[in-house]
């Protein structure tokens, strides 16, 4: 069971309060964390990834364990506390200005 953050406007898009918790299979990756995240709040597919290619969307960057996972690739695995359900996994909207 992994524990994912969510922005507050995709909480209130998949009308969740707080943290979501997913049930994962196998190895917990990167891309299986998101395909489990879209098939439970299916209002949330094309919001966090790109409906075709399912590359992430430019304002969206996930973060675990203090470490920028944005730009890795789908199969790369979560840290183990992470997959152990002691640290979430947090999607967060990019914010601009200086």
């Amino acid at each position: 069971m992994i524990r994912v953050v969510l922005p507050h406007q995709l909480c209130r898009l998949a009308g969740v309060d707080g943290e979501v918790r997913l049930a994962l299979e196998g190895s917990v990756t990167l891309g299986g964390a998101l395909d489990a995240l879209e098939a439970r709040y299916p209002v949330l597919r094309g919001t966090v990834r790109d409906h075709a290619t399912l590359k992430r969307r430019p304002f969206v960057r996930f973060f675990a364990c203090k470490e920028d996972l944005s730009f890795v690739p789908p199969d790369t695995l979560l840290p183990g506390a992470v997959a152990s359900g002691e640290e979430p996994f947090l999607i967060v909207g990019a914010i601009a200005g200086g």
